[in-house]
Protein backbone atom coordinates (compact mmCIF):
# COMPACT_ATOMS: atom_id res chain seq x y z
CA UNK A 1 0.00 0.00 0.00
CA UNK A 2 1.02 3.61 -0.42
CA UNK A 3 0.41 5.14 2.99
CA UNK A 4 3.36 6.45 4.95
CA UNK A 5 4.45 8.66 7.84
CA UNK A 6 7.53 9.54 5.81
CA UNK A 7 10.28 7.64 4.05
CA UNK A 8 12.29 7.43 7.28
CA UNK A 9 9.51 7.38 9.88
CA UNK A 10 6.94 4.76 8.86
CA UNK A 11 6.87 3.29 5.37
CA UNK A 12 3.82 1.15 4.78
CA UNK A 13 4.64 -0.24 1.40
CA UNK A 14 5.29 -3.77 0.24
CA UNK A 15 8.15 -3.96 2.72
CA UNK A 16 6.87 -5.77 5.84
CA UNK A 17 10.12 -5.15 7.75
CA UNK A 18 9.82 -1.33 7.84
CA UNK A 19 10.68 0.22 11.18
CA UNK A 20 10.04 3.48 12.92
CA UNK A 21 12.89 5.89 13.51
CA UNK A 22 12.64 5.87 17.30
CA UNK A 23 15.22 8.56 17.98
CA UNK A 24 13.62 11.17 15.74
CA UNK A 25 10.14 10.42 17.08
CA UNK A 26 11.21 10.92 20.71
CA UNK A 27 13.09 14.13 19.89
CA UNK A 28 10.14 15.51 17.91
CA UNK A 29 7.60 14.70 20.63
CA UNK A 30 9.79 16.30 23.29
CA UNK A 31 10.37 19.41 21.18
CA UNK A 32 6.73 19.89 20.18
CA UNK A 33 4.81 18.67 23.24
CA UNK A 34 7.21 18.23 26.13
CA UNK A 35 8.90 15.59 28.26
CA UNK A 36 5.75 13.64 29.18
CA UNK A 37 4.82 13.35 25.51
CA UNK A 38 8.27 11.95 24.78
CA UNK A 39 7.77 9.38 27.54
CA UNK A 40 4.43 8.33 26.01
CA UNK A 41 6.12 8.03 22.65
CA UNK A 42 8.86 5.88 24.12
CA UNK A 43 6.27 3.61 25.77
CA UNK A 44 4.39 3.29 22.47
CA UNK A 45 7.58 2.36 20.63
CA UNK A 46 8.49 -0.17 23.31
CA UNK A 47 5.06 -1.77 23.00
CA UNK A 48 5.47 -2.04 19.24
CA UNK A 49 8.98 -3.49 19.56
CA UNK A 50 7.91 -6.09 22.12
CA UNK A 51 4.72 -7.11 20.28
CA UNK A 52 6.01 -8.05 16.84
CA UNK A 53 6.19 -11.78 17.61
CA UNK A 54 2.80 -11.94 19.31
CA UNK A 55 -0.38 -13.38 17.82
CA UNK A 56 -2.75 -11.07 15.96
CA UNK A 57 -5.23 -11.08 18.86
CA UNK A 58 -2.47 -10.16 21.32
CA UNK A 59 -1.35 -7.32 19.07
CA UNK A 60 -4.91 -6.00 18.95
CA UNK A 61 -5.14 -6.08 22.74
CA UNK A 62 -1.78 -4.36 23.28
CA UNK A 63 -2.52 -1.52 20.89
CA UNK A 64 -6.13 -1.09 21.99
CA UNK A 65 -5.17 -0.96 25.68
CA UNK A 66 -2.35 1.54 25.17
CA UNK A 67 -4.34 4.11 23.23
CA UNK A 68 -7.45 3.77 25.38
CA UNK A 69 -5.44 5.30 28.24
CA UNK A 70 -5.35 8.64 26.42
CA UNK A 71 -7.94 11.34 27.09
CA UNK A 72 -11.12 11.64 25.03
CA UNK A 73 -11.77 15.27 24.13
CA UNK A 74 -13.62 17.07 21.32
CA UNK A 75 -11.56 18.55 18.49
CA UNK A 76 -12.89 22.07 18.99
CA UNK A 77 -11.67 22.08 22.59
CA UNK A 78 -8.31 20.47 21.91
CA UNK A 79 -7.32 21.77 18.48
CA UNK A 80 -9.62 24.77 18.06
CA UNK A 81 -11.20 23.38 14.91
CA UNK A 82 -13.98 20.96 13.98
CA UNK A 83 -13.28 17.44 12.72
CA UNK A 84 -9.49 17.55 12.81
CA UNK A 85 -8.03 14.10 12.13
CA UNK A 86 -4.78 14.07 14.13
CA UNK A 87 -1.80 11.98 13.11
CA UNK A 88 -0.79 9.27 15.60
CA UNK A 89 2.15 11.39 16.77
CA UNK A 90 -0.08 14.44 17.31
CA UNK A 91 -2.51 12.25 19.26
CA UNK A 92 0.27 10.85 21.45
CA UNK A 93 1.84 14.27 21.84
CA UNK A 94 -1.37 16.01 22.88
CA UNK A 95 -2.30 13.12 25.21
CA UNK A 96 -5.82 13.01 23.81
CA UNK A 97 -8.22 13.34 20.95
CA UNK A 98 -11.64 12.27 19.76
CA UNK A 99 -12.81 8.92 18.42
CA UNK A 100 -11.26 9.42 14.97
CA UNK A 101 -7.85 9.94 16.56
CA UNK A 102 -8.15 6.77 18.65
CA UNK A 103 -9.11 4.72 15.58
CA UNK A 104 -6.45 6.20 13.30
CA UNK A 105 -3.65 5.67 15.82
CA UNK A 106 -4.69 2.06 16.42
CA UNK A 107 -4.92 1.36 12.70
CA UNK A 108 -1.44 2.67 11.87
CA UNK A 109 0.11 0.96 14.90
CA UNK A 110 -1.35 -2.38 13.88
CA UNK A 111 -0.07 -1.89 10.34
CA UNK A 112 3.41 -1.33 11.77
CA UNK A 113 3.02 -4.60 13.69
CA UNK A 114 2.36 -6.47 10.46
CA UNK A 115 -1.43 -6.74 10.55
CA UNK A 116 -2.51 -6.78 6.92
CA UNK A 117 -4.40 -3.75 5.64
CA UNK A 118 -6.91 -6.10 4.00
CA UNK A 119 -7.93 -7.35 7.46
CA UNK A 120 -8.66 -3.89 8.89
CA UNK A 121 -11.11 -1.09 8.35
CA UNK A 122 -11.54 2.23 10.06
CA UNK A 123 -15.31 2.28 10.48
CA UNK A 124 -17.69 5.18 10.99
CA UNK A 125 -20.68 4.05 13.03
CA UNK A 126 -23.70 5.57 14.69
CA UNK A 127 -23.52 5.08 18.45
CA UNK A 128 -27.09 4.35 19.40
CA UNK A 129 -26.29 4.81 23.09
CA UNK A 130 -24.73 8.25 22.63
CA UNK A 131 -26.92 9.17 19.64
CA UNK A 132 -23.94 10.46 17.68
CA UNK A 133 -21.45 9.36 15.07
CA UNK A 134 -18.40 7.48 16.28
CA UNK A 135 -15.32 5.81 14.80
CA UNK A 136 -13.78 2.39 15.58
CA UNK A 137 -11.36 -0.10 14.04
CA UNK A 138 -12.80 -3.34 12.68
CA UNK A 139 -10.50 -6.34 12.35
CA UNK A 140 -11.52 -9.25 10.09
CA UNK A 141 -9.63 -12.48 10.94
CA UNK A 142 -10.87 -13.92 7.63
CA UNK A 143 -12.60 -12.17 4.71
CA UNK A 144 -16.04 -13.52 5.60
CA UNK A 145 -15.84 -13.36 9.37
CA UNK A 146 -17.64 -11.08 11.80
CA UNK A 147 -15.08 -8.37 12.62
CA UNK A 148 -13.64 -7.65 16.04
CA UNK A 149 -14.20 -4.06 17.18
CA UNK A 150 -11.48 -1.91 18.77
CA UNK A 151 -13.21 0.97 20.50
CA UNK A 152 -12.40 3.69 23.02
CA UNK A 153 -15.95 3.70 24.47
CA UNK A 154 -16.02 -0.01 25.26
CA UNK A 155 -12.43 -1.04 25.92
CA UNK A 156 -13.12 -4.77 25.59
CA UNK A 157 -12.54 -6.09 22.08
CA UNK A 158 -15.75 -7.79 20.99
CA UNK A 159 -17.22 -9.24 17.76
CA UNK A 160 -19.42 -6.76 15.93
CA UNK A 161 -22.50 -8.90 16.49
CA UNK A 162 -22.06 -8.27 20.23
CA UNK A 163 -22.03 -4.51 19.72
CA UNK A 164 -25.72 -3.83 19.18
CA UNK A 165 -25.10 -0.23 20.21
CA UNK A 166 -23.19 0.46 16.97
CA UNK A 167 -24.75 0.93 13.54
CA UNK A 168 -22.13 0.88 10.74
CA UNK A 169 -22.28 3.70 8.19
CA UNK A 170 -19.10 3.48 6.08
CA UNK A 171 -15.61 2.06 6.41
CA UNK A 172 -12.23 2.36 4.73
CA UNK A 173 -8.62 1.25 4.84
CA UNK A 174 -5.53 2.27 2.89
CA UNK A 175 -7.03 1.28 -0.44
CA UNK A 176 -10.79 1.02 -0.43
CA UNK A 177 -14.00 2.63 0.78
CA UNK A 178 -17.17 0.72 1.65
CA UNK A 179 -20.73 1.74 2.44
CA UNK A 180 -22.10 -0.43 5.23
CA UNK A 181 -25.72 -1.50 5.49
CA UNK A 182 -25.16 -4.19 8.12
CA UNK A 183 -22.41 -5.57 10.35
CA UNK A 184 -20.82 -7.48 7.50
CA UNK A 185 -18.44 -6.44 4.75
CA UNK A 186 -20.48 -3.64 3.18
CA UNK A 187 -20.66 -2.50 -0.45
CA UNK A 188 -17.50 -1.36 -2.23
CA UNK A 189 -17.78 2.35 -3.07
CA UNK A 190 -14.39 3.20 -4.56
CA UNK A 191 -10.97 4.18 -3.25
CA UNK A 192 -10.41 5.60 0.24
CA UNK A 193 -8.70 8.66 -1.30
CA UNK A 194 -12.23 9.94 -1.97
CA UNK A 195 -12.31 10.89 1.73
CA UNK A 196 -10.73 14.35 1.87
CA UNK A 197 -9.81 14.16 5.56
CA UNK A 198 -8.11 10.79 5.01
CA UNK A 199 -6.06 12.14 2.11
CA UNK A 200 -5.17 15.25 4.11
CA UNK A 201 -4.13 13.12 7.09
CA UNK A 202 -1.74 11.06 4.98
CA UNK A 203 -0.16 14.22 3.58
CA UNK A 204 0.56 15.41 7.13
CA UNK A 205 2.26 12.25 8.38
CA UNK A 206 5.72 12.81 9.80
CA UNK A 207 7.41 14.81 12.54
CA UNK A 208 7.41 18.19 10.81
CA UNK A 209 4.60 20.73 11.17
CA UNK A 210 2.82 18.91 13.98
CA UNK A 211 -0.25 20.79 15.21
CA UNK A 212 -0.09 22.48 18.60
CA UNK A 213 -3.19 21.93 20.79
CA UNK A 214 -5.15 24.89 22.08
CA UNK A 215 -5.69 23.12 25.39
CA UNK A 216 -2.94 21.46 27.45
CA UNK A 217 -4.08 18.14 28.94
CA UNK A 218 -1.13 17.85 31.35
Amino acid sequence: MLLFFSSWLLELSANPTSRLNDQEIIIALDKNYGERAALRGRTWLQILASSRALSSKEKLNKVNSFFNQLVFIDDIKLWGKENYWATPLEFIGANGGDCEDFAIAKYFSLLELGIEDEKMRITMVKSLTLNQYHMVVAYYPTPGSIPLILDNIDGEIKPADQRNDLLPVYSFNGKQLWLNKEKGQGVLAGKSQRLKRWSNLNQRMGVSNMMQPKLKLE
